[in-house]
């Protein structure tokens, strides 16, 4: 997107970020907003915006371990700015898979691939997560195998995990939904 940060687009005269909040925060108790930059604009939003924790970017994990090492809750979901469209019954699905087959870690999957940036982690994956960051690793799905999470399948909302990387998926979605 041009170094645009994505999470400011508009969509319906509303960022996407708005979109994500509007969806995710009945189904939470606590939010918060992971940002490292623009914090004041992500701070007008009204929630908390936490800042990584491990250094340099380490993408979508560095997300999830701002959110575990923040978080006063058992539980802390992921969703990222650019997915306005996620489900509304994402953590209530996430949660009773995990709670099922006792798992520390769910993420969404569609068919056959997975969304490991929709993910319901425990708190006490913060120490496996924090020794992966560590030790240089970045990638969310590697992470995900090594651990054992469970997939959650949402065959029934695959436009639900759809997002936003370039303008001309942006129009697109305008012109669909508007």
């Amino acid at each position: 997107m041009g170094g645009t940060d994505k999470g400011f687009l508009l969509l319906d005269h509303r960022t996407l970020t708005a979109h994500v909040i509007e969806r995710l925060r009945p189904q939470v108790g606590t939010l918060f907003i992971n940002a490292n930059r623009h914090l004041s604009r992500y701070a007008a939003f009204g929630y908390p915006v936490i800042r990584d924790v491990v250094g340099g970017f380490a993408g979508p994990l560095a997300g999830l371990h701002a959110g575990l090492t923040e978080a006063r809750t058992p539980w802390v979901v992921t969703a990222p700015c650019d997915s306005p469209l996620l489900p509304r019954d994402l953590v209530a699905r996430l949660y009773a898979a995990a709670q099922q087959h006792d798992a520390p870690l769910a993420v969404a999957r569609t068919g056959d691939r997975l969304h490991p940036v929709f993910a319901l982690a425990h708190r006490r994956m913060l120490p496996s997560l924090t020794a992966f960051l560590h030790a240089g690793e970045h990638k969310v799905a590697l992470w995900f195998a090594r651990v054992g999470g469970i997939e959650v399948p949402f065959d029934d909302q695959p436009e639900a995990f759809r997002n936003i990387n370039t303008q001309d998926e942006l129009n697109a979605l305008r012109r669909r939904l508007f």
